[in-house]
């Protein structure tokens, strides 16, 4: 079913159909175009072949993309694409992305905020390129699967990792552990390592912990862990200046964290852990997908567990590199120095440390103890749109697996 309203002066065509993207493990999505003009959606393939009319040559428009309605909030952005003729013929690569993958769309977005008195996340404007992100945090089972191929294949680890059950999140492991495995995950699936001792990139990182210099081939197609400014863009899901993934409060309905009503007005709690995670013993960690995913699609951006990022911590002043500088694709002050970033907040952790700016580090060699950390992986930057020429004028979104 179709629909037109007019929003900020441009006219909107929703396209109300529930796609299902069982190939890219996603669930549903919604689709929406706005433009200067009222847009005719011809068709809409299960392969994400969506074909357009009624388009003005030359304009910009919008496509839109939501995981659940009714709402407006949750539309994010996916991405704009300059009409070349009245009819259009777009892929939309969120379709292709590899399983239990999501797309995040290259472009602009600030990164830190002003709401509660945070210092060392200074808001400005980054913008990055295109990648895909786990919708989930790494599940223990998942964590095991990659941990036992590793360990036959001359890997070595600190730390086996924890988990309550095979689908919750792994935990209590150190930087170098998620960095590893994340080499390990790539060769797996015939993919090209990301991470090496050299800077050649000669020896994959198998080996090592604590002092171990690793260096990241940033055009390679693995997996890796996220950059600080990519998982904030991620975790915002594309809304702007908003404490949390949702907006600016929180609830144990939207996430799993510990509640403190007494200290935080914008935690709504209850106070005390969530209450629908403390059966048995500790960790109070929650099955993946158990709460609302944000703009992305994906889940447990905010509390469950801390996850690791690639990039050495440091506050302002801040030094080269770092993402509070701006700039494109930033990656975190040449180290090595004393802490790695972890971000997101966990069960054990009151609200303050769920927020999408929140920063926390910790020498990468620790893993945990009182907190719970584990991480979730990314991989590189997708095609980006360019006219294929079957179409004059028009243009295909590609995406590779």
């Amino acid at each position: 079913m179709a629909m037109k309203i007019i929003r900020d002066g441009l006219l909107i065509q929703l396209l109300w159909v529930v796609v299902l993207r069982q190939a890219a493990g996603q669930g549903n999505a919604f689709v929406r175009i706005s433009g200067p003009t009222v847009t005719v959606i011809v068709s809409f393939a299960a392969d994400g072949t969506l074909v357009w009319s009624n388009a003005m040559p030359g304009a910009t428009y919008t496509i839109q993309m939501a995981s659940t309605l009714p709402g407006v909030s949750n539309w994010a952005d996916y991405n704009w694409i300059s009409a070349g003729n009245n009819l259009n013929t777009n892929v939309i690569f969120a379709f292709n992305a590899p399983p239990g993958m999501a797309p995040i769309l290259a472009g602009a977005f600030t990164i830190g905020d002003a709401l509660d008195g945070e210092t060392d996340a200074i808001p400005t404007n980054v913008t990055l390129s295109s990648f895909f992100m786990d919708i989930n945090l790494v599940s223990y089972s998942q964590w095991m699967a990659v941990y036992g191929y590793a360990s036959n294949r001359g890997y070595g680890f600190t730390h086996s990792g924890k988990g309550k059950a095979g689908n919750q999140p792994v935990e209590t492991v150190d930087w170098y552990d998620c960095v590893k495995w994340s080499n390990a995950r790539s060769q797996q699936a015939g993919l090209t390592p990301v991470y090496y001792t050299d800077e050649g990139f000669t020896q994959v990182y198998t080996n090592g912990d604590s002092g171990t210099t690793v260096y990241a081939d940033w055009g390679a197609d693995g997996y890796r862990l996220p950059t600080e400014a990519e998982w904030e863009k991620a975790a915002r899901g594309g809304l702007s200046g908003r404490r949390f993934p949702w907006g600016d409060t929180i609830s144990e309905r939207q996430a799993n964290y510990r509640g403190n009503t007494g200290s935080f007005s914008y935690d709504l709690g209850p106070s005390g852990f969530n209450a629908a995670f403390t059966n048995g013993v500790p960790p109070y960690t929650s099955p993946g997908g158990a709460f609302t995913a944000n703009g992305y699609g994906l889940y447990d951006m905010a509390g469950n567990v801390f996850v690791w990022c690639w990039d050495w911590y440091a506050g302002p002043p801040y030094p080269p590199g770092s993402p509070y500088l701006g700039g494109i694709d930033p990656r975190g002050p040449v180290g090595p120095l004393s802490d790695r970033v972890w971000r997101g907040g966990c069960w054990n952790d009151f609200a303050y440390y769920a927020k999408c700016a929140y920063r926390l580090y910790f020498d990468p060699s620790y893993p945990s103890g009182d907190y719970a950390i584990g991480f979730r992986c990314v991989r590189g930057r997708m095609p980006e749109t360019r006219n294929t020429g079957e179409t004059a004028g028009s243009f295909i979104i590609t995406g590779e697996k």
